[in-house]
């Protein structure tokens, strides 16, 4: 049997990892485990290295590591701006999300929706950012599965059952142990992982003609196309980075995995330390222009395979089923959190706002984990049922579409001024944009030859407004525009012509709270739907001179 001791350590591994994952429940479980705080944040009680090591593995996923070097294995180093974003990204976020950490933890808020709802009080527009960060997270699911199969592929697996198995184990420890599984897990992936990539770069060293050898490789192989990026996409590349940089924290999974954190100082030293990831994914990326100077041929044409067939011909076989384990394994964590941070939303945002308004703590969680199963499976489908390409194409939407939740969820943490309703208009102007410029984009061969003609790429050709330079810019840049563009015009045409604003009924001081503040209360809930309780009205801040009467009054806090 081919492959036989890496599919052992393959098995065995994925095996040992499922454990501690259904045991996770009792790791630092509090006395009561039946609420989404308990559950889906982990009672909000994770230190630094916990903090660190799930984000990290949640941000950086199995498919970010496979793909990662199929795109520098076959574009060259355009593959590259997941580094630049990075770098980019963590700073914004590092200002950011304290604020949001403080402001979720003072007002008992779980999701990007929750705060929505508390910062601008519009039921719409927080179903609307719900409905929107569980459609741009569902393909981010499935394409961990991705990940996997490209792994089973190298070791010639064959059908789709392995996947299924695969994922009916995350299901399982998900369902059971909550945000504590991915946490747990998260830091098997990590060690696993950084010491493969350390075995595979002192490799690469220590050959006769080392890293130099590999870059030249790389320049024959795309000498053909000119420079490795050619001045005609350095627009498409700055504006690809900054765009995803903008995104990256905007993800469900990323605020659960930021909220789930003990204080404001644990979600500082976690971000600013976050960037060790962001070199590890840089020399990830090297291992494509590795697979050129080795002659790897992707397994089936699938360029998914370039890794997984380098880590096979270039590492002993013991140790690249270790790899292997590294990336099932890193595709079980930020599966775990997308799953978790999109069943949230439903429970939370539309399954209590709108179905149930009634509905007990206990509810909610059972509803937020048949959810997760359910969210679970509809990824399981995409990749099972329907070509893969097609949740590569999901994902290139979501990017773009879950950047448009940036005026309301980003700028809203430092501003109430847009109207709400503006807000609503110009998250779906953006959003109509932004789907409508995708699927005017193909995807073309590097001979020019148009492979597919809509939802082929993420730039969108600036020669359809008669510029023919050659550049491109990001689409989710473009409609992010137009939505700004939307909400700021319209908000004070809404003001002067005396539509109702919301309520916004956060304080300044409540996005500087910290771990021992007594407006910090862990287990404290945002139920909306009915009058004010009275301490919670005195707090109301009327917006823009605007009077809070008691009818106008939508919330209740249940503390």
């Amino acid at each position: 049997m081919p492959h036989r001791v890496e599919i052992s350590v393959f098995v065995g591994m994925f095996v040992a990892v499922a454990g501690p994952g259904l045991l996770a429940a009792r790791w630092r479980r509090p006395a009561s485990f039946n609420d989404l705080d308990s559950w889906g944040l982990g009672s909000r009680s994770f230190g630094p290295y916990v903090s660190w090591f799930l984000l990290g593995g949640d941000l950086y996923t199995a498919y970010t590591f496979v793909a990662l070097p199929a795109l520098m294995y076959g574009v060259g180093a355009a593959g590259f701006y997941a580094v630049p974003f990075a770098i980019v990204g963590y700073p914004l976020g590092f200002v950011a999300l304290t604020r949001l950490w403080s402001v979720a933890h003072v007002h008992g808020l779980v999701t990007p929706a929750d705060f929505v709802r508390a910062r601008f009080g519009s039921r719409g527009l927080a179903l609307l950012v719900a409905v929107t960060g569980i459609v741009a997270t569902m393909p981010y699911i499935a394409l961990q599965l991705i990940g996997v199969e490209a792994v089973l592929t190298t070791l010639g697996v064959p059908g789709k059952w392995p996947l299924a198995i695969a994922f009916a184990v995350l299901a399982i420890f998900t369902y059971h142990s909550g945000l504590r599984a991915p946490a747990l897990i998260a830091f098997v992936k990590d060690i696993l992982l950084g010491y493969v990539v350390l075995a595979v770069l002192l490799t690469v060293g220590m050959t006769w003609n080392a890293w130099g050898g590999v870059f030249h490789s790389a320049e024959l192989k795309f000498h053909t196309r000119g420079p490795l990026l050619p001045a005609s996409g350095q627009l498409g590349y700055v504006s690809l980075a900054l765009g995803s940089a903008l995104a990256i924290f905007l993800y469900p999974h990323a605020i659960t995995g930021v909220l789930a954190a003990r204080n404001r100082e644990t979600v500082r030293r976690t971000i600013a330390t976050l960037p060790i990831y962001t070199a590890m994914l840089g020399l990830v990326a090297l291992l494509g222009f590795t697979a050129i100077a080795w002659g790897v041929k992707p397994v089936g044409g699938d360029h998914n395979t370039v890794l997984p067939a380098l880590l096979h011909g270039f590492l002993p076989e013991w140790l690249a089923g270790f790899a292997y384990a590294a990336i099932g394994v890193g595709a079980l964590v930020p599966a775990s959190v997308m799953s978790i941070a999109t069943a949230n939303l439903f429970a939370r945002n539309i399954y209590r706002e709108y179905l149930r308004p009634a509905a007990s703590p206990a509810a909610e969680l059972r509803v937020s984990k048949l959810a997760s199963l359910a969210v679970k499976l509809g990824a399981a489908g995409f990749v099972l049922l329907l070509n893969p390409q097609f949740s590569v194409d999901l994902q290139l939407i979501g990017s773009v579409v879950i950047l448009q939740t940036l005026p309301a969820v980003g700028l809203g943490l430092y501003t109430s001024w847009f109207h709400r309703r503006a807000l609503v208009a110009g998250l779906l102007c953006g959003l109509a944009t932004g789907v409508a410029l995708l699927y005017q984009t193909p995807q073309l061969a590097p001979t020019g030859r148009v492979v597919r003609a809509h939802f082929g790429g993420s730039s969108w050709s600036l020669a359809h407004l008669g510029i023919h330079n050659g550049q491109s810019i990001y689409i989710g840049l473009i409609a992010l525009a137009v939505n700004l563009v939307v909400t700021v015009g319209l908000t004070p045409v809404l003001r002067a012509t005396g539509v109702p604003d919301g309520l916004d009924i956060t304080w300044k001081h409540d996005y500087e709270a910290d771990e021992g503040d007594p407006s910090v209360r862990r287990l404290s809930e945002l139920v909306d739907g009915g009058p004010m309780n009275p301490v919670v009205y005195e707090q109301a801040v009327p917006r823009h001179g605007q009077p809070v009467p008691p009818s106008t009054v939508d919330y209740r806090i249940r503390r």
